[in-house]
């Protein structure tokens, strides 16, 4: 694919090497849809093979999203259908896997909520720079699937395997300051500090040694990539769990926003 043939990704040149990648659907806070999610499989590709780009930095459209999840209608196309399942559970990888083998810095600039497939490309992302006021979660478990994506590669490596387990299982939001502390992003930023911070960054990397740090990159990669087989294992996790009840009661449960009642728990039912 050319930059022209994208339909949800903006490519704006820089200068210097450095290109700005913009999630551009903001009329639903850049949410992926069925073609954004394909996108992003197809676009490290791209990028490698432009001789204009050495860096890379990735933000969302706005000022309120990088990218808020996978779009409603899209998920419930995946409940109990094996064919878009095992369409799905690919691109995931794609998604992961192209951008690990991608030499070229990447840089993710997290200006807003952050959750789905536009969560795995802010954390896989080389260097992540977190508004102060942004939110991420992985919520896998509250559609009532197995936390795929992204999460088993990488969340152990950046915040350690407690906080990954305490986070992945509860689905709890991690606000910007917490992301930071805990070592899952970077660098935290004011919001209007977090795109120019990134910027900066490029520069600085854009001026620097290409083969010195496209090889650091990809030595520290190796600990990502001995964990692919624990990441393949997470994606059948997950699209074994779109097959069964507790996801078909999850997207209902999103859809008319309250709390899920999954047919797997033995949790009393709360009545009126």
């Amino acid at each position: 694919m050319n930059y022209e043939d994208y339909q949800h990704l903006l490519f704006d040149p820089q200068g210097g090497g450095v290109l700005l990648v913009t999630l551009n659907r903001p009329e639903v806070l850049n949410a992926t849809n069925a073609r954004m999610h394909y996108e992003l499989t197809q676009v490290w590709a791209t990028i490698d093979q432009d001789p204009e780009t050495d860096v890379v930095v990735v933000t969302g459209a706005g000022d309120r999203a990088f990218s808020a999840g996978g779009d409603l209608d899209w998920i419930s196309s995946m409940v109990g259908n094996p064919e878009v399942i095992k369409n799905v559970q690919r691109e995931a990888g794609d998604i992961v896997f192209n951008l690990l083998s991608l030499e070229k810095p990447v840089i993710s600039a997290i200006n807003g909520v952050a959750v789905g497939a536009g969560l795995a490309v802010a954390l896989m992302a080389d260097i992540s720079v977190m508004s102060e006021s942004a939110r991420i979660t992985d919520g896998h478990v509250k559609l009532g699937v197995g936390a795929g994506d992204h999460a088993a590669i990488i969340w152990p490596i950046l915040c350690g395997m407690a906080k990954a387990k305490y986070y992945l299982m509860t689905a709890d939001f991690i606000d910007g300051a917490t992301a930071d502390r805990i070592g899952l992003v970077s660098l935290c930023k004011p919001q209007d500090e977090v795109l120019p911070a990134a910027m900066k960054i490029a520069e600085q990397l854009a001026a620097g040694s290409q083969g010195a740090i496209r090889g650091t990159k990809q030595t520290l990669n190796g600990w990502m990539q001995m964990a692919a087989p624990i990441f393949e294992n997470s994606l059948r996790m997950e699209m074994m769990g779109f097959l069964g009840a507790d996801a078909k009661e999850g997207v209902s449960a999103m859809r008319e926003k309250r709390p899920a009642l999954f047919p797997s728990s033995h949790a009393p039912r709360k009545t009126d």
